[in-house]
């Protein structure tokens, strides 16, 4: 029977968001479970539709025409509002139902949001997760995510941000004690120019700065780095420790069963930095059932802490 509706079906302007969020057909196909030629056929049905391009493709990128983007910005409320509609009702016999994506930096997947999502799900059988690691600075509605875990990050004004996990974490330095037998261990944090250390590279490129403080003082220290690994090479990182390449500066809970082991020292233990935990942030415009009951559980499991 002939689609004969003046409107497009939902569905292929969720594929034409998809796109758009993902920067490329490819992408979009992957996120979306689907061939890149039903996503290209896709969009060019709803184009001959609309009667304008909505893309302008080339051999290496995808972007949004002005039409494109006029409609992207008009109708992703529409469909986030439709989304948390459908969720609601799904849910109406008291079953929360729908899908969960969340975009989160590899720190959280350690030993934060894992157990976290363990007893969410049981508490929740019929809710989906998706989680997206990545470790940049994202807009979380134009990658498609319901919420976003992030630290000290400062927020849009629609923004809501909870704290999820531990309120405080630490930054702690250690090294094997192999490693400080031949090199000595430092006295304070200037002293760690003189050493081999393993640092951690952010997706900007950016290095991760080696912050200390004591009694007020605050030291920013830029050493010299032996071996440098992604943000998400924590555990290599931990185990090049180990074996003795230099000192890692990495989140003290991480380090603790190594460090309690006796397979790493603590060094300048006194001038360890504290720092504000993770934050589950949100719009305040649109809050799917899933998200909702999510949100529900961290509270509950903060008030048990």
């Amino acid at each position: 029977m002939p689609n004969n509706s003046p409107f497009p079906p939902m569905d292929d302007l969720a594929v034409f968001l998809a796109v758009r969020r993902a920067g490329g057909f490819r992408v979009a196909a992957r996120w979306l479970h689907v061939s890149p030629s039903t996503v290209s056929e896709t969009v060019s049905r709803l184009e001959a539709r609309l009667g304008v391009p909505l893309f302008t493709r080339t051999t290496r990128s995808v972007q949004l025409t002005d039409a494109g983007r006029a409609l992207a910005e008009r109708i992703e409320p529409v469909m986030s509002e439709a989304r948390a509609a459908l969720d609601a009702a799904a849910s109406s016999t008291g079953e929360v139902r729908g899908r969960l994506k969340l975009n989160v930096p590899g720190a959280v997947m350690v030993d934060i949001l894992p157990p976290l999502l363990d007893g969410f799900l049981v508490r929740h059988p019929e809710v989906q997760v998706e989680v997206m690691v990545d470790d940049r600075l994202v807009d979380i509605t134009a990658v498609g995510c319901d919420a976003g875990i992030r630290y000290d990050e400062h927020l849009a004004q629609d923004m809501i941000a909870v704290p999820i996990g531990p309120r405080t974490q630490w930054a702690a330095l250690a090294a094997a004690p192999g490693y400080l037998e031949r090199r000595g261990t430092p006295r304070h944090p200037r002293d760690l120019m003189d050493h081999d250390c393993i640092r951690t590279r952010f997706a900007s490129g950016a290095l991760a700065e080696w912050e200390f403080e004591r009694d007020g003082e605050v030291v920013f220290v830029d050493p010299p780095a032996r071996i440098v690994m992604a943000a998400g090479g924590a555990a290599a990182m931990i185990d090049l420790a180990i074996a003795g390449h230099g000192l890692i500066h990495i989140f003290r809970n991480w380090l603790e069963p190594h460090m309690e082991s006796g397979a790493l020292v603590p060094v300048l233990a006194d001038w360890w930095q504290g720092f504000d935990g993770p934050k589950l942030y949100f719009s305040s415009r649109f809050m799917p059932t899933a998200l909702r009951a999510f949100i529900d559980f961290i509270a509950e499991k903060r008030g048990q802490a």
